[in-house]
């Protein structure tokens, strides 16, 4: 048995735009739900989402099963404990939030990777590896894994270049909610000092040739994003599309 290709990761290193939303209800019909819409991608959050390690499996198992969207989990944190969990259970791509520093960004990479060159733990019977299978698993892993980094904080934007051009950091996710607040913003991710900054790191990702990321509910400003090269756009949450949806619905009947 092969290694399954990361269909996410080859579209981003052929600089297909990929279109995105994120799965924060942990439950796995809506990752299946939403897998079905025809999203390139869908994010299954445990940083921001009640979702535990476990949950992630039904929603990594409900998202293969269609042919179009790809899986992308965010960890709760960097912690190599925690990725090699994500990795070991059929995780191919993460993100991983509030990296701030080179240094951050090269922990989590040696996360992703078997020693020598990392620190994931070994283990020969996991999903990833199709419970053993896949004979070469350990030896051919890391070229179908996908290392996302968020840069969400001020501190993180003035070394925004330090970071992308890690070895092995595979794209840059701009943060807009966490940028907002660190700017001085809190809860204005729309202002207009944050999109200019947020326009600016797509800018300079842009021009050392790193694919960057957003999310944004505003359909013009995703756009936008995208005229601008951004490689993967996610449109929405989950549970704020259920949450406006409803509530548009007992508005209308007065």
């Amino acid at each position: 048995m092969e290694n399954p290709i990361n269909r996410f990761k080859v579209a981003l290193r052929e600089g297909r735009p990929q279109i995105g939303i994120w799965n924060a209800i942990p439950q796995p019909m809506i990752a299946e739900l939403l897998a079905g819409c025809d999203f390139d991608w869908v994010l299954v959050d445990t940083e921001h989402a009640p979702m535990e390690v476990r949950d992630v499996l039904p929603a990594l198992q409900a998202i293969a099963a269609h042919p179009v969207a790809s899986a992308v989990v965010r960890v709760a944190i960097n912690d190599w404990v925690l990725i090699k969990r994500h990795l070991d259970q059929g995780a191919q791509s993460l993100m991983v939030p509030y990296v701030q520093s080179r240094q951050e960004a090269e922990a989590a990479v040696r996360a992703m990777r078997y020693p020598p060159l990392g620190v994931r733990g070994v283990a020969g019977i996991t999903r990833a590896s199709r419970f053993g299978l896949i004979a070469d698993y350990i030896a051919c892993a890391e070229q179908e894994l996908c290392l996302i980094v968020q840069v969400e904080t001020r501190a993180g934007l003035d070394r925004l270049e330090e970071i992308a051009t890690v070895e092995g950091v595979d794209g840059v996710f701009i943060g807009p909610a966490d940028l907002a607040a660190s700017l001085g913003y809190p809860g204005q991710s729309s202002h207009p000092e944050v999109i200019a900054a947020i326009e600016g790191a797509i800018a300079r990702l842009g021009a050392v040739g790193v694919p960057s990321g957003i999310l944004t509910s505003d359909a013009a400003f995703a756009r936008r994003c995208m005229a601008l090269g951004v490689g993967f756009t996610a449109l929405g949450i989950d549970i704020a599309l259920l949450a406006h949806a409803a509530a548009a619905l007992r508005t209308g009947i007065g």
